[in-house]
């Protein structure tokens, strides 16, 4: 059987002011009706695999675990990364998490932010790698150039190793452009995907040969896992894992094993990783535009423009990028997009939470959207999802009074319980002891409005904390 691995613990901040670092490009919409990640996981549907394993940043957990929800995949199948170790610690723990029984599944290692858009030659490619990893090989697809591009590194293939692949000759890192041209002429270099296919037990094999210290620190910190069976999340230690070094299964096993083989894969693949690529991928008008959103054009070509819920018109433009969130707006040209970094360097080095953080967040319980945000009062409109509930917690500094806008709300004020519905409300005294649970079977709508002097996250003192500090 086919264990996939879901690599999910990116950033994306070159698509920005979408991508955030509390909100990355793979849990997205970017190119359907489905996030990157949701894409991921159901292009996978008509291969003969298990339920994904996916691999996340601890403060993704909740956004991930609800887009799991939302495509029947959630089943205690999050690994939680305190922090970033690169793709060798993450794929580790994966074999090391699939193995503890005695089990040596086939592991497909995928990224979560990659576009494929011919799903028949991938499932092919992953075909025909299984005998190969069956056999003790580490598989990886090398992507047909179509261009000399200087944004990816290379994998140069040698002799035939049967009837679709290669021996590994050398990996190679992203080159110039005259190397680049060099390569796509020489018939033998292919983009490196980052995407992989090997037994869990062989991979283990070869990372302890190769860096037993990287094994050494994820078998110490997937030894005495944390199942949290409430939230399906897989806990790592903490401490074990913040002493793990940081590397790419590349430069860690890859490059120096003698076993890996690559398998050619023509199927329209992209890393999306910049707004000119998100305009390759996505379908154009007459005019070469890719649109998203309520958008006017007239004199228009060549053009992204993406709009979350206000008109936007362009008139006599061509060749730009243009992107509106709610909170923030980046228009630039096509040809200068590795400079939104520029934009995310000057957030950061001004504590702008706009590289962060979104307006609207979401939580464990469902989401908020912060409309209004004044220096003594803050208006969020809240959507609780069926079932979900706050914390039992209370402020030193704010009041805050809910008005339902739809739904039905159980809110539990000093110790008393009522509930309120559309058109009611209710105020919360600063001190007073509370919390608020949707128990109907459609989305909580309200409004809450908070005032006092002081409105930072940390003036919530949780009583009784359903989520884990959300």
């Amino acid at each position: 059987m086919i264990l996939p691995v879901i690599m999910a613990g990116g950033t994306g901040s070159r698509l920005w002011p979408m991508s955030r670092e509390l909100y990355p490009k793979q849990f997205l919409r970017l190119n359907g009706d489905q996030s990157m990640l949701q894409d991921t996981i159901t292009r996978l549907a008509d291969l003969n695999v298990s339920e994904p394993l996916l691999i996340c940043n601890e403060q993704h957990r909740f956004l991930a675990a609800e887009q799991l929800r939302q495509i029947n995949q959630l089943s205690n199948n999050i690994i939680l990364e305190p922090m970033g170790r690169n793709t060798a610690p993450a794929i580790a723990l994966a074999a090391l998490s699939s193995t503890k029984n005695g089990d040596d599944p086939i592991l497909l290692v995928l990224a979560a932010d990659h576009v494929i858009d011919d799903i028949v030659s991938f499932h092919n490619a992953v075909h025909a790698a299984v005998p190969l990893a069956e056999q003790g090989k580490l598989v990886t697809f090398g992507i047909v150039a179509t261009g000399p591009e200087t944004g990816y590194g290379y994998i140069q293939r040698g002799d035939s190793f049967g009837d679709s692949a290669f021996n590994v000759k050398r990996f190679v890192e992203k080159p110039d452009l005259p190397t680049a041209t060099e390569y796509l002429a020489s018939g033998e270099y292919y983009w490196n995907s980052g995407m992989f296919l090997f037994s869990a037990k062989r991979y283990l094999e070869e990372l302890g040969e190769f860096r037993p210290d990287i094994l050494a620190a994820c078998q110490l910190a997937i030894a005495d896992v944390k199942i949290d069976s409430v939230q399906d999340f897989i806990r790592v230690d903490l401490e074990a894992f913040s002493a793990c070094p940081d590397e790419s299964v590349d430069y860690a096993v890859m490059e120096k094993t003698t076993d890996a083989v690559v398998i050619p894969l023509d199927a329209g693949w992209n890393d999306v990783g910049s707004w000119s690529a998100l305009w390759e991928v996505n379908e154009h008008d007459d005019n070469g535009n890719a649109l998203t959103g309520d958008i006017f054009t007239h004199k228009t070509t060549n053009c992204y423009i993406n709009t979350d819920d206000t008109l936007v018109a362009a008139i006599g433009v061509e060749n730009l990028v243009i992107v509106n969130t709610k909170d923030a707006v980046l228009v630039i040209d096509k040809s200068q997009v590795q400079d939104v970094k520029k934009v995310v360097e000057f957030l950061k080095s001004n504590d702008r939470r706009e590289y962060r953080v979104h307006r609207e967040s979401y939580r464990p319980w469902g989401r908020h959207d912060k409309v209004v945000d004044a220096p003594r009062y803050q208006i969020n409109r809240v959507t609780v999802k069926p079932g979900g509930k706050f914390s039992l917690q209370k402020h030193l500094h704010r009041a805050e009074h809910w008005v339902v806008l739809s739904g039905t709300a159980e809110v539990t004020l000093e110790g008393k319980t009522y509930l309120l519905t559309e058109n009611q409300s209710t105020f919360i005294p600063i001190g007073s002891v509370h919390m608020l649970e949707n128990p109907g079977k459609i989305p909580l709508e309200l409004l809450e409005i908070s005032s006092g002097s002081y409105l930072g996250e940390d003036d919530i003192i949780r009583l009784k904390d359903h989520y884990g500090h959300c």
